[in-house]
This record gives structure tokens, sequence and C-alpha cells, in this order.
């Protein structure tokens, strides 16, 4: 019952990525408007749990809780930290930390957990403190998605879903740091 709860919320958020710019897949069927997922990651056991709490979370403290990666300093900092110590890369993995640099609208970065995957760009995330609002900064936001923007398809522009449903700006990213084995297999 709580997969097909989760398949049909994917199927549900999948439409919110669809535009009259963004080019549809060609299923070879004919279109009746409808959007169907297929072939959803969403093997939650890679995040670690996180009680709920109704503490103000910044999004570093969240992502370093649910993803085992430790890593600790501003958002901005955690590629060039991670160079030495964990994998990283420009294909999104469940669990992964996806990394966006510092601009002048991000002071601090940004970091988000890789909670499924939709496609090779598209993605759901879960982050803390991404809101525009006293009622949403500083909340944990669940699966929201991410889409790649980028004309390289690498992952370095995404657009993410705010909390008013929209997806806002581009963004710059570094990439997506992985877990270190132990803690994938773990869970």
């Amino acid at each position: 019952m709580r997969l097909a709860v989760v398949i049909g919320f994917c199927m549900l958020v999948s439409g919110c990525f669809a535009s009259a710019s963004t080019p549809k897949p060609n299923s070879g069927l004919e279109s009746d408007g409808v959007s169907t997922v297929t072939n959803v990651s969403l093997p939650s056991s890679r995040l670690l749990p996180f009680a709920p709490t109704d503490e103000f979370l910044q999004c570093v403290p969240y992502a370093r809780a649910v993803s085992g990666i430790e890593i600790y300093g501003d958002a901005w900092t955690w590629w060039d930290q991670a160079k030495n110590t964990y994998n990283r890369g420009k294909k999104p993995e469940v669990g992964a930390v996806l990394a966006l640099k510092k601009t002048s609208r991000l002071r601090y970065g940004h970091v988000a957990v890789v909670a499924a995957i939709l496609d090779s760009r598209k993605i759901m995330v879960n982050h803390a403190n991404w809101g525009s609002d006293s009622r949403t900064r500083g909340k944990v936001h669940y699966r929201q998605p991410v889409v790649d923007v980028s004309p390289n398809n690498d992952w370095s522009e995404v657009r993410m879903m705010n909390t008013i449903g929209t997806f806002g700006r581009v963004y710059p990213a570094h990439g997506f740091i992985y877990q270190p084995h132990e803690t994938a297999e773990a869970h």
C-alpha cells in the first residue's frame, strides 16, 4: 500500500516537470496529455532516519544526518572538502548529496540529499531550510523535485521546486557527493 502511495505521488509530481518547452520522450503511443513515470528509483533505505523536530534546521546538519557524509562547514565548502574523502560525480544516486555553489543569492551554498531518481534529468531531494518565508524556512522539505537544466546534461545547473510549487531560478551546482560504501550498503 505504501509503495502504491509513493508511486502515485511520484506520478503526480512528474506532471510538474511537463511544460510546453520541455520535449517529451517518444513512447510510440498516442498521448492524451498524461505523463507516465517509469523506472523510478525509490530505495529510501539509503537515507538514514531523521526524527521530526520543531527546531529551525539548516541544510548542512540535515544533509549530514541523513546521508552519513561527515562534512562540516558552509554548504559551498562541501565539494572541495569531499575531494580526498568521498567519491564525487555528475550522476545522481539515491543518498548522494547535491552540492550547490555559492552565489549572490545563496551566500552559503546549499546541500540537498537525493531521495529518488525519476529519470536522467529529474530527481527528488530531501533538504532543510529551502523556504521563502518564516513558515517554510528552517523546515525539512521532503521529495521536492529538482531538474537538470544544464546544456550538457551534467547537473551543473539546476532548478529546484520551491515551497509554493513552482520552479525557481537556475542555480549552479558542483555535482553529487556520494555516500561511503559502508553507509550505502548498511541501509
